[in-house]
């Protein structure tokens, strides 16, 4: 008898070989997870991807890391202007 995954961990693994780029075999090898497994999951969530319009809210690794990078870049502008601000004022 086969293992039960649940909906949102399936996609999960998906979502790592759709958007990541991510080897579907190494991803099969690492997680445990039979290689045709995995790759039916990938393809049902190209398929539903393309039905739907609207993106789930699962975040990858990846896309975490660039929306990290994207609001500290912004955090350490508005610093840079505050601190800006703060000598004016005193001028």
């Amino acid at each position: 008898m086969g293992k039960h995954f649940d909906h949102e961990y399936k996609e999960y693994v998906a979502k790592l070989i759709v958007e990541e780029g991510r080897v579907a075999k190494e991803l099969a090898f690492e997680l445990e997870i039979p290689y045709s497994t995995i790759r039916k999951w990938a393809s049902a969530y190209k398929e539903k991807a393309n039905r739907q319009v609207n993106k789930e809210n699962y975040m990858t690794p990846g896309e975490l890391e660039k929306l990290k990078k994207q609001h500290e870049k912004e955090l350490q502008q508005l610093r840079e202007e505050n601190e800006i601000l703060k000598k004016a004022m005193h001028i």
